[in-house]
Formats: C-alpha cells, sequence, structure tokens
C-alpha cells in the first residue's frame, strides 16, 4: 500500500506538472537565462505548493472546494496581478547582466518564492490535482493512516520535482547555442506571455466580479 500511494502520487505530481503555464514558461525562461540550477530552483517552488495543495485536498477536501468557490474571483483577480507583476519583471530583466552578476543563493531564493506566488495563486491546480487522484485510483483521505498519506505526498512532490528537473536539464543542453541577444529576445517574449496570461485571470476574475454584481 506504501509503495503504491508513492508510485500514484508520483504519477499526480508529473501531470499537475506538464501543462506549461506561465510557470513552465519562467522554467524555461531561468534555465535559458541563469542556468539549469535556477530553471530547477523554479520547479522546486512548484513542487512544494503542488505538494502543499495536495495535502490540503487529502486532509481537508470538503472545506477547500469551499474556499475556492466562495473566493475564486479574488484568487483570479489579485492571482493574475501578481502573475502580471512577475511577467513584467522578467520582461524588464537583462539576463546578460544575470549572467554576468550571478549572486547565488540570494537569486535562487527570489525564483523558489516566485514560482511559489505563482503557483498557489493559481485556483484550477486544486482541482486538476484531485481529477489526477481520481484518476489513477488513489484513494486516500484523512481518515487513512499517516503513513499512506505521507506516502502519497511524497509522491506527489517527487513526481513534480521530476518534470522540473528533466525539463530544466532539457532545456539547458540547447542553452550554449542561444546568443546573448536571442536570450534578451527570449526574456521579453517569456515576459509578454506571462503577462497575457496575467491579463486574463485578472480579466475573468474582474467579468465574474460584474456578472455577481448586476445578478
Amino acid at each position: 500500500m506504501i509503495i503504491e500511494s508513492i508510485v500514484k502520487g508520483f504519477i499526480v505530481g508529473i501531470g499537475a506538472s506538464i501543462p506549461l503555464g506561465p510557470l513552465g514558461v519562467m522554467c524555461v525562461q531561468k534555465t535559458l537565462s541563469k542556468g539549469r540550477i535556477s530553471g530547477i530552483v523554479t520547479g522546486l517552488g512548484a513542487s512544494v505548493t503542488d505538494t502543499i495543495f495536495a495535502s490540503l485536498a487529502i486532509l481537508s477536501l470538503a472545506l477547500i472546494q469551499e474556499f475556492v468557490r466562495d473566493n475564486e474571483v479574488s484568487v483570479l483577480f489579485y492571482g493574475g496581478l501578481a502573475v502580471i507583476i512577475i511577467g513584467l519583471k522578467i520582461f524588464l530583466t537583462n539576463p546578460v547582466k544575470q549572467i554576468r552578476r550571478n549572486r547565488g543563493g540570494k537569486k535562487l531564493f527570489e525564483d523558489f518564492l516566485s514560482s511559489i506566488i505563482m503557483t498557489i495563486t493559481n485556483p484550477g491546480a486544486v482541482f486538476l490535482i484531485l481529477g489526477l487522484f481520481a484518476f489513477v485510483g488513489l484513494d486516500v483521505d484523512g481518515s487513512s493512516s499517516g503513513d499512506v498519506i505521507f506516502a502519497a505526498l511524497l509522491g506527489v512532490f517527487l513526481g513534480a520535482n521530476a518534470w522540473w528537473i528533466i525539463l530544466s536539464t532539457s532545456i539547458n543542453i540547447f542553452r550554449n547555442r542561444f546568443r546573448l541577444k536571442q536570450l534578451l529576445m527570449i526574456n521579453r517574449v517569456a515576459g509578454v506571455i506571462i503577462m497575457v496570461l496575467g491579463f486574463f485571470s485578472v480579466a475573468e476574475g474582474s467579468w465574474r466580479f460584474i456578472m455577481s454584481y448586476f445578478s
């Protein structure tokens, strides 16, 4: 049962991470601009957040569903603003300076924190994880034993982290083929994509607020 929970959790972790939304774009951008470690650390933040989502889904499913439903407009709006700010920061960042001024721990912590903010402001991630739990037949809830719950969450973390390591390592292979001007362009494109996705989230949140006001 323990091994089975780890394996199924691993599949859930990978499945929750593969969709390349704003975080995937940022992971690619960080890897190309700063190197494989930066990309992996960016993915690590997402892995931690996905594991937290999974634990909440397991231990308090009804509460999480109610919270997301009751606060969906706020999460979409303010989460979208956070994504826009992160995208703007990426757009304005010069990757040439990042390469020349590698400040190590401080910069890596910023990558980690940015990915957590971007992931935690995405309410759809909770329902994606719940759906994947059902898909793989991972029958774990608050009444399950502590060992089984821990095994499932460990699997989710390992699966999510494995995906980001694979993505960062694969992108890093082609990193040396890019010139500095191309890296700058990638920063600009990645920043615009992330900001656009953030604008969509803000627009959806605003639209739902307007509709709820007139309904």
